[in-house]
């Protein structure tokens, strides 16, 4: 009889295809039958789209309706094809006008009433549609979130019957405003509020500034969680790409993503009991792990020893790509993972190793076996090692306590990141081999002091060059274009591991 051709978007990892819903109404017993490789809250589809469409008084076609998900070939799951179904049915059966219905996408939910109800990842799907130069109908729940991507028509619904009245032309759906928050990302967690440590805030600085991985190691009690929970405040603002990436990560994810916090540094703390999938994502239809949702934020392991070994592995290959593939028998699925590692752990089992009062009983043996649960090529992938000792409790308890803000520190990364940003167009830590020639050369006194630390030390190639570009970043920081001797020492100064290996 008649046949009608709706366009909607499926989610495959980060990407949003394309989905071309074709909807076949002919001759023949009353059915309907959805094809294209839909999972079951798909096929289960039918049941809602045929009691909203009888619930706002539309005639559900006695044919037998055929739907084709096209490609026939990709994975469609969820409800967000319902509105497009529904669409398809009501056009295929001339009760809505087709001649606009390609100047328009559609994802959503239907309630059994016709109302709109919120899907999972918006924001890649509004991307990808701004691409296509089409205009993006969807559930009002989900409007905020959709028009943090700037230049395309967002017309948000609440129900099947607002959208039929707009393609009939009888009553045009309101246009959704762009949401940008221009006002400045408070910090609730400030650096001042951590007393005394200063070498660790030292470090905390040169981390965030080069976007360096950390590791601190010292007893409970000392500050360590406080002091990563506190990196975020200092690190350079988030671009405006920048944030769209993170949020279309957070947008697919099971909670997806709030507005308001865009353009806030995503800060991601797992239980050391976490598995490896928890970490790098995974799944049947697979999801992002905590090191995609950390996407140019922090991922922070405080008990780092506690983690499975193998569990920790996994995040060799990310930290060097930035990236994290995910195969499975039918498809593969990539994300984004440009996270910092910060991890935490105690100097031994019992955490008070060197403790002036003696409570340390552990014995060589027992140290040497817990610190071998991190093994080398991993700690060679982390930039700096620091210690983080007790505080005296005279210092804890000063009530005329001074501190540089979390905003006084971050007028100084960001300006050393800028340096960075204008020499080579990324964050030192992300420099290749060429560049570190390039611009992390060494006068005669530093390639002496730095061979000296190789073979102390036995350092790798690897731990050599995150030598170099934490050297680099120190000297970002005192706006010096030469890395002087100092600057070296420190950086080497930051390799608390690799002494206690050698």
């Amino acid at each position: 009889m008649s046949i009608a051709i709706v366009y909607s978007r499926a989610q495959v990892g980060i990407r949003a295809p394309l989905v071309t819903v074709e909807v076949h109404l002919t001759r023949g017993l009353p059915s309907l039958s959805i094809v294209g490789l839909p999972e079951t809250a798909v096929k289960e589809s039918k049941d809602r789209v045929r009691s909203a469409i009888i619930n706002n008084q539309f005639e559900f076609p006695l044919h037998r309706i055929t739907i084709n998900l096209a490609p026939a070939d990709l994975p469609k799951e969820g409800g967000r094809f319902d509105l497009a179904i529904a669409l398809g049915i009501l056009a295929a059966s001339n009760q809505i006008p087709q001649d606009k219905l390609d100047q328009y996408e559609f994802i959503g939910e239907l309630a059994l009433t016709g109302e709109l109800r919120p899907v999972r990842g918006v924001i890649p799907v509004t991307k990808a549609i701004k691409d296509a130069n089409r205009k993006l109908i969807l559930p009002m729940s989900n409007a905020d979130e959709a028009s943090l991507v700037s230049d395309i028509e967002i017309l948000p619904a609440n129900h099947l019957m607002n959208v039929c009245v707009h393609l009939a032309g009888r009553e045009q759906l309101a246009q959704h405003t762009t949401l940008h928050n221009h006002t400045p990302i408070s910090v609730e967690k400030d650096l001042s509020e951590v007393r005394a440590q200063q070498h660790a805030k030292r470090a905390l600085e040169i981390a965030a500034a080069g976007g360096h991985n950390l590791i601190m190691i010292g007893p409970p009690g000392t500050g360590k969680t406080m002091l990563a929970e506190r990196l975020p405040g200092i690190l350079p603002p988030m671009t405006e790409e920048h944030a769209l990436e993170s949020a279309a990560v957070a947008s697919i994810s099971t909670h997806g993503f709030d507005p308001a916090n865009w353009k806030r540094r995503p800060f991601r703390s797992p239980h050391h009991t976490a598995s490896g999938v928890a970490l790098v994502g995974g799944g049947s239809q697979p999801r992002p792990g905590e090191i995609s949702l950390a996407h140019h934020g922090i991922l922070f392991l405080d008990e780092l020893p506690e983690f499975d070994r193998r569990v920790l592995e996994v995040l060799r290959e990310p930290l060097e790509s930035g990236r994290i593939i995910i195969s499975r028998a039918a498809h593969q699925a990539e994300f984004p993972a440009q996270f910092q590692l910060v991890a935490a752990m105690n100097p031994c089992p019992c955490g008070y190793l060197g403790d002036s009062s003696g409570r340390c009983h552990c014995t060589e043996d027992q140290i040497r076996r817990y610190r071998q649960r991190i093994s080398g090529p991993l700690l060679d992938r982390i930039d700096l090692h620091i210690e983080v000792p007790n505080v005296p409790r005279e210092i804890l308890q000063e009530n005329n306590h001074q501190a540089e803000t979390s905003a006084e520190v971050q007028a100084r990364v960001s300006a050393a990141y800028a340096r960075q940003i204008e020499r080579t167009g990324k964050a030192n830590h992300k420099l290749n081999n060429r560049q570190i020639d390039t611009y992390c050369k060494l006068d005669q006194t530093g390639t002496q002091l730095l061979d000296r630390a190789i073979n102390q030390l036995g350092l790798s190639a690897r731990a050599m060059h995150r030598i170099l570009k934490v050297a680099r970043t120190i000297a970002d920081l005192t706006d010096t274009k030469q890395i002087d001797a100092k600057h070296l020492a420190e950086a080497i100064n930051y390799r608390r591991l690799d002494r206690v290996r050698s």
